[in-house]
Order: C-alpha cells, then structure tokens, then sequence
C-alpha cells in the first residue's frame, strides 16, 4: 500500500497528482523487482519541513525537492514490510517545474520515480551509479509515457562551428 500524506498547511489548495501508484510500481519493475506494489510513504510538505528534515538526516541546511528514507536494505527487500518514506518539498518542486518548463504532475512523478529508487538501493554517487539510475528512471518515465528526465544536450560540433 502506499500511503499518501499531505501537510496539513498544503491540504487546503493540493491535490495530489494521479499515476503514483502506477510511478511507484513502475519504479520496482525496472529495477527488477515484484509486481506487487511495495509498501512505502510519499509525503507533500512544506519547504519549512523538508529544509529541516534535510539538516537533520543529511546535514545539509537547505530546501531540496524530494528526499528519501529507506527502511530496508536490498537486494532481498520484504514487499510485506515498508521499503521507507519519500518527502516532496511541494512549493520547491512546483517552482522547480516551472523554471524548467515542466508539467507540474509530471515533474512530480519523475521525483517519485527518483525517490522510489533510492529506497530499491539505487544512488548517483559515482557516475556509472548516477547513470545506470538516470536509465532506469528514463525507462520508468518513457513506458509511463512521460517526459524524459535527462535529455541529451547535442554536443557541440566542429562543423557547426
């Protein structure tokens, strides 16, 4: 089951985005793992909550978009038990959306995306990490038929030049 919690000075002007469930699952099918859909939390808070959360478990002083909690250790994850929490900074996030030019729902499910592999062990850490996760959430966004996260940038070329 996932649960899903909104921040009680969110509630009044947030709902939130379709396809989660579907975000969630997809996640663990690319990266291998059950069909049955894990238990786990995502979170929509405040920036306030989020920047503090970030300075107590991650030591860093700052908003960022989404964190995640993991509960169990891979590769043999229990899907009875709860893979861990997800926390979105929703006022961070709809901004960052909007800055790259993003459908808010889309850009929120990329994070899910994210955060739901940090809790299946997956990290970007080192660059092949960093790139087998950016494949992996590529390929969970492209069969949800969403954007894709990282595109390519066209490296420069003497002949245009």
């Amino acid at each position: 089951m996932i649960e899903i919690v909104v921040d009680d000075e969110l509630e009044a002007s947030f709902t939130p985005p379709d396809m989660i469930s579907e975000a969630v699952m997809m996640s663990c099918q690319v990266a291998g793992y059950s069909d049955r859909q894990p238990e786990l939390c995502v979170r929509f808070a405040t920036d306030a909550a989020v920047h503090e959360l970030n300075a107590k478990w991650r030591d860093r002083d700052q908003v960022t978009d989404v964190l995640s909690f993991p509960m169990q250790e891979g590769p043999d994850f229990d899907f009875q038990e709860s893979l861990g929490d997800i926390a979105l900074a929703l006022p961070f996030v709809l901004s960052e959306a909007s800055r790259l030019n993003l459908a808010e729902r889309d850009h929120m499910l990329h994070l899910i995306i994210h955060a739901t592999l940090h809790l299946l062990g997956y990290d970007h850490i080192e660059d092949d990490d960093a790139e087998k996760m950016q494949q992996l959430e590529r390929e969970a966004m492209q069969r949800l038929h969403l954007h894709d996260p990282y595109p390519l940038i066209a490296k420069e070329s003497p002949e245009i030049l």
